[in-house]
């Protein structure tokens, strides 16, 4: 029976018809000077035919969003310094009323939590969904950006680094478990017990 429905699935799996839409989330990370990075991400959704609303309205296929949040953190504690934020294509001109819904993360901590913290500062009627997605597909990655910016050269074991990793890695997934050997290492190099 499971082998039946593995087959019935791939056989829809590789029926697909033509593409509807498309949703591109990109986050880079650039550096900006000893102790700052900048977080870059930006979404945008493409639709490959016109898009008629309940209005009767029609939107064009095409770009229908496309916007960009830029972040400063600060390198030695994860503090939000600053955020810019772009709104390049939006499907109504109304949206563009949520440009400033995100300033008030300036000074957060990423940090365990941070996502519901943004969801209670910015979230539903207060903004965007579109950008508290991007912003908290961005969090993850700013912690990636931050890695590669001080692996860049190596570095003598620092008890400190090692206590902020694991303040922010530990329970994130399988490998990074309380009682996995990762973390048993870098509460190791930390001092930790």
């Amino acid at each position: 029976m499971v082998q039946e429905n593995t087959v019935k699935m791939q056989s829809i799996w590789n029926s697909k018809g033509g593409k509807l839409h498309t949703r591109n989330i990109e986050v880079s990370t650039y550096e900006c000077d000893g102790q700052r990075i900048i977080v870059e991400g930006c979404l945008k959704d493409d639709r490959f035919q016109d898009s008629h609303t309940l209005t009767g309205e029609i939107f064009p296929r095409g770009v229908i969003h496309h916007m960009c949040i830029r972040l400063l953190v600060n390198c030695s504690n994860f503090v939000i310094e600053d955020i810019d934020v772009d709104l390049v294509s939006v499907p109504r001109e109304v949206c563009r009323e949520t440009i400033d819904c995100l300033a008030p993360i300036k000074g957060l901590t990423i940090t365990r939590g941070f996502t519901s913290k943004v969801k209670k500062i910015a979230g539903g009627s207060k903004g965007c969904t579109h950008l508290m997605e991007l912003l908290t597909a961005m969090a993850p990655a700013a912690v990636q950006g931050f890695a590669a910016h001080q692996s860049q050269k190596p570095s003598g074991i620092d008890a400190d680094q090692a206590k902020m990793f694991l303040k922010y890695l530990i329970n994130t997934c399988h490998a990074w478990r309380e009682d996995g050997p990762f973390v048993a290492m870098h509460k190791k190099l930390a001092g930790m017990k």
